[in-house]
């Protein structure tokens, strides 16, 4: 069994897919890890997410629930913050609403934090490509890696997948980090890696499985540009 910990899953307009989603993550934290807590951030959804997400939650047991409701949609960036500033457990986790790092590698990043020896622990698909199950098509594929060896360049983070939403953090140690976050879009994830590597916090990118799943939020071209854009605001900032 792991120690308790808090996970939380950002979602807008999810109501297709959530139920199932929170079904699996709460079978798998009851036989895992039953004094964690779990955290949904609807991010102003237009659609029946909310509805969803509290007929799953009156069924939760052992597991605390928690559904965070935003009236308007601010961005994924702001519905991580906001679930990770409500964690009240002593490490925290966020992962994608479509499980496309399957909660069963939770371990992975849990075990190394709970044991001392880091204090934020993120998923990466660029360090073993053999754990990649339903591919990307090429193109987005390959966008991702100039992505990535861009935000190496602009930002000096010495780490090859910093999109993967699967990330945990020692939240004593990474709290002051987090509190500097300002970044509501997709450009969060590389934002509060800068901010705790900034801090010298310690840090490891660890090769998870993954899967693609339809349904992205992400605009290739257009987000990435803005994120860029994000991105080189970020470093001139610091």
């Amino acid at each position: 069994m792991l120690p308790a910990f808090s996970l939380v899953i950002p979602a807008f307009n999810e109501a297709q897919r959530i139920g199932q989603t929170l079904a699996e993550v709460l079978d798998w934290l009851h036989r895992n890890s039953a004094g964690s807590e779990l955290i949904v951030v609807d991010d102003g959804s237009t659609d029946a997410t909310s509805d969803v997400v509290r007929q799953v939650f009156a069924d939760s047991g052992a597991i605390a629930t928690r559904l965070i409701q935003q009236t308007v949609n601010h961005g994924k960036g702001a519905a991580v913050r906001m679930g990770l500033q409500a964690a009240t457990r002593p490490v925290a986790l966020f992962s994608d609403a479509d499980l496309s790092t399957p909660i069963e590698e939770t371990p992975k990043l849990l075990e190394p934090i709970f044991a001392g020896d880091l204090d934020v622990a993120f998923g990466s698909r660029a360090l073993d490509r053999k754990l990649i199950g339903n591919r990307q098509a090429w193109h987005r594929e390959q966008a991702g890696r100039v992505f990535n060896l861009l935000v190496r360049l602009a930002t000096g983070l010495p780490f090859w997948d910093t999109q993967c939403g699967f990330k945990a953090f020692r939240m004593e140690a990474f709290r002051p980090s987090l509190e500097q976050a300002t970044s509501d879009g997709f450009s969060f994830d590389v934002e509060l890696l800068f901010l705790a590597h900034r801090a010298g916090l310690r840090m490891r990118e660890i090769p998870v499985r993954w899967n693609h799943c339809d349904g992205s939020k992400v605009h290739m071209v257009a987000d990435s540009l803005h994120m860029l854009q994000e991105i080189i605001a970020l470093r001139r900032r610091s």
